[in-house]
């Protein structure tokens, strides 16, 4: 009776890899999944042009969109504003 101890012609130790490379299969797998599909599902990061939160351009537009000051005055803000603190890629 043959016995794994003494059998020749068996797998061998790299069967001990087989683990790792299905480790690493799924890690990748993960990885691409992750900087693909499921950031679709999240939306933009911090890619986002609109102003956000208490930046003067947001404060200039709600104080426009409620009505505290007419459109005259918001584009005349707007624009030294747009002097003071320059818009990426503006015209």
């Amino acid at each position: 009776m043959q016995t794994l101890a003494n059998w020749d012609g068996g797998p061998g130790p790299w069967i001990l890899f087989f683990p790792l490379i299905w480790a690493a299969v799924v890690i990748g797998v993960v990885t691409l999944l992750r900087r693909t599909v499921w950031r679709g599902r999240r939306g933009p990061r911090a890619a986002d042009s609109s102003p956000s939160g208490n930046s003067p351009l947001a404060v200039l537009g709600r104080r426009f969109a409620s009505g505290e000051i007419d459109e005259d005055e918001y584009w005349r803000r707007l624009s030294v504003l747009d002097e003071q603190f320059g818009r990426k890629g503006g015209a």
